[in-house]
């Protein structure tokens, strides 16, 4: 068949026209669309081999003159074929011809962007062609990779603690956890998308972090804002404080002040090289509502200065 008509534009179509026509047929003949159907694949490599040619000027341009045959192999003088009677192509004994012309590798990757979702593959949507009537066919493609959002507890994302989740097919996998995890962090599981001609495409799974009751995460660090009474924070004291971990002591220095900060070493999100950020405490002492000792005490103490005295005022 004209390879024109093959993918269904005029022999003067724009190159524009070429490439947006096959973009449709490549979309609805695609092996990956159509597994049950080999006439649809054979299909799908005549309008790849088709595209092939049309797409490069210069055989275009010579296969308009009559020069080149449907398979891109040149013609014989005076209207022959492209093949003798035994075998040979009529390069093979043609003075000047093409028997030393080298096949070549075009890239179709950017026609396939977006349509199957596997522009991710480098390499994966090309298709090796020459002369010697084998023409282009596109390689087997692998098929369509699986996307999975998995929402992780904040204390399992600091401590890298593995995580279950079940994919498509029924089957439930451990999941390790990488350093340097953020939220939106892909993981990619070779082997558990859909099954292709090509073999299995991949799960793609993108994690969400759970945010927490009283800790946020800043860069590796975990901070967390901890309460101490008045009488911690002036006469000092050892307590307890919650890290990812469990819980440690922490010693409040004397003579302590809100918005303090105190540091526990290698309790936050491991980094991408693998070591832990820190924990970072941020004291707010705690005053009683309607606590008449304090009152009275308050009432009767001198001291203290004026704290506002920097602002001038």
């Amino acid at each position: 068949m004209d390879l024109y008509a093959r993918l269904g534009v005029k022999r003067g179509a724009s190159e524009a026209e070429i490439k947006k026509a096959y973009r449709s047929l490549a979309k609805q003949l695609h092996p990956d669309a159509n597994k049950d159907n080999p006439k649809a694949a054979e299909r799908f490599s005549q309008v790849t081999a088709a595209y092939d040619l049309l797409s490069d000027k210069d055989k275009r341009a010579r296969y308009d003159r009559g020069e080149l045959d449907e398979e891109g192999n040149p013609k014989m003088p005076f209207g022959g074929g492209g093949r003798s009677a035994g075998g040979r192509s009529a390069a093979d004994g043609f003075p000047g011809g093409f028997a030393g012309a080298e096949a070549e590798n075009v890239d179709l990757s950017d026609l396939f962007e977006g349509i199957f979702g596997r522009s991710d593959r480098p390499g994966a949507r090309q298709s090796n062609g020459g002369f010697g009537g084998f023409g282009r066919r596109a390689a087997p493609q692998k098929g369509v990779d699986v996307a999975y959002r998995l929402t992780v507890p904040f204390l399992d994302a600091a401590t890298l603690t593995p995580q279950r989740i079940t994919l498509r097919d029924g089957k439930s996998i451990d999941l390790k956890l990488p350093a340097g995890l953020e939220d939106g962090t892909k993981i990619r599981v070779p082997g558990r998308g859909e099954e292709g001609p090509g073999g299995r495409g991949d799960a793609i799974i993108t994690l969400a972090l759970e945010p927490h009751r009283f800790f946020t995460r800043d860069g590796d660090a975990i901070r967390l804002t901890l309460p101490v009474t008045l009488k911690e924070a002036v006469l000092g004291a050892k307590v307890k404080v919650p890290t990812p971990d469990g819980p440690v002591m922490l010693t409040i220095p004397k003579g302590a002040t809100s918005g303090k900060v105190l540091r526990i070493k290698g309790r936050g999100f491991p980094g991408k090289g693998g070591e832990r950020g820190d924990q970072l405490v941020t004291l707010s002492i705690d005053l009683p509502a309607g606590d008449a000792a304090l009152e009275r005490f308050a009432a009767e103490w001198t001291g203290g200065g004026n704290p506002r005295s920097g602002f001038g005022v």
